[in-house]
């Protein structure tokens, strides 16, 4: 696991790489699934909460589209010393897990039909349409059947 350690004048420091990273390095932390943790240098307490929050809030204001409406958030706030407290954060973590489960399914999906042959992606016509052929002569025993006739008098 990666530790990063932020000090006083708010600069991160990968003890890993020995070097000072920024909040956009640790997103791709993040994005890439790699573990870690951040520490306060001075303390050594883990503040890595408080560093994703960040990001987020970063995030948020980029302007991109927030995913965290006002609305949203006004919620949040408002179950912050509720007794469901701890049911809301139970329900938001398995509900964005199996989101991202089902995401990867779809794209696991889409990927496989964009990398298929073109021509299996659609059904044969006649599979689809039936024999032409047969359609027509079922078309003409209709009309047949009920009277119908193209010559005009």
């Amino acid at each position: 696991m990666r530790i990063l350690k932020k000090y006083p004048n708010r600069r991160l420091y990968d003890t890993s790489q020995s070097c000072f990273v920024a909040l956009e390095d640790v997103k791709r932390l993040v994005l890439s699934g790699e573990p870690f943790e951040v520490h306060d240098s001075k303390t050594g307490e883990d503040i890595t909460r408080s560093v994703l929050l960040q990001i987020i809030a970063e995030q948020e204001a980029d302007g991109g589209g927030s995913l965290l409406t006002d609305e949203v958030l006004k919620q949040l706030i408002r179950f912050y010393g509720d007794s469901l407290h701890g049911l809301l954060r139970e329900y938001l973590e398995r509900s964005v897990s199996l989101f991202r489960e089902q995401q990867g399914v779809f794209h696991e999906q889409l990927r496989s039909m964009l990398s298929a042959h073109p021509l299996n992606l659609m059904p044969r016509p006649t599979e689809q349409n039936g024999d032409p052929g047969n359609r027509m002569a079922g078309a003409l025993r209709a009309d047949v059947g009920s009277g119908a006739t193209s010559a005009k008098k």
